[in-house]
């Protein structure tokens, strides 16, 4: 196996969807892409879009339904699933255990975690492989480096990926509105907090990603002793009222995520 040129997608909705997207934006052919969908209205320009499997192989096969239909399409799937394919699945919760009492002919298995900002190539990326060799990831990598950012973790800390790279863009997306909301509360219009709030956090992400220094050393630069970002840390940072919370709120998600995998398991 040299490239990974025919990829094959079972199931477009919201994530795979953004994978997609962000693919076909980074510049990859669309006739590189067949979607298997039932209810999927239309695909890319470009696209192959069918109802049914095709009677064809595939270098790649993206598995992209969700969890709980897994069982019903593995049966059809597998005939596909042969020694040149890699199936990449970003199924939440199931295992590469369970993939491989499903998949066993397959030339690998690749759990994924993106988020939705795969489709502007901005997502974190987690993979963990199971019957790969070092050539095979890095192509696996390859095909994911448009999307965001890859990188390789022992499944065993899946369940905290999930929590972080996974669920944590809500979490990032609760947090702004909960900044709106307080500078509304202060008087300023809603409309316009905000605008602000998502500015204030798109150039705060933007400049902690190309800065040399830590989130926290980023922090301390902004608050001048005895000012206002001081004043408001000290609200945050009082009983560790945010470090507590956060960690209770990715504690709840990887433990619903380690409750799927145990039912994925049977």
């Amino acid at each position: 196996m040299n490239n990974l040129d025919k990829i094959l997608l079972i199931g477009c909705g919201n994530m795979g969807g953004a994978m997609l997207a962000g693919w076909l934006a980074s510049g990859m052919e669309p006739s590189r892409f067949t979607v298997v969908d039932p209810f999927l209205a239309e695909a890319p320009p470009g696209v192959e879009l069918l109802r049914d499997l095709p009677d064809r192989s595939f270098d790649v096969i993206l598995l992209g339904v969700k969890p709980q239909l897994l069982g019903e399409v593995a049966p059809q799937l597998g005939r596909l699933a042969g020694a040149e394919t890699i199936l990449l699945s970003i199924l939440a919760g199931v295992e590469l255990g369970s993939l491989a009492a499903r998949f066993s002919g397959a030339r690998g298995l690749v759990r994924i975690m993106p988020n939705l900002a795969a489709a502007i190539g901005k997502s974190p990326i987690a993979l963990a492989a199971r019957g790969l060799d070092e050539a095979d990831r890095e192509r696996v990598q390859a095909l994911m480096a448009p999307l965001g950012t890859p990188e390789w973790f022992d499944e065993s800390l899946f369940d905290a990926v999930t929590a972080l790279a996974g669920s944590g863009p809500a979490f990032v997306y609760r947090f702004i509105d909960a900044l709106a909301a307080g500078a509304a509360a202060l008087g300023m219009a809603p409309d316009q907090a905000e605008r602000l709030a998502l500015a204030t956090v798109e150039g705060a992400g933007a400049l902690a990603s190309a800065s040399p220094h830590a989130p926290g050393e980023l922090a301390r630069r902004v608050a001048s002793p005895g000012g206002t970002t001081e004043a408001g840390l000290l609200v945050l940072d009082a009983e560790a009222a945010l470090a507590r919370l956060v960690a209770a709120t990715l504690k709840a998600a990887a433990d619903r995520s380690a409750e799927m995998a145990a039912a994925a398991r049977g």
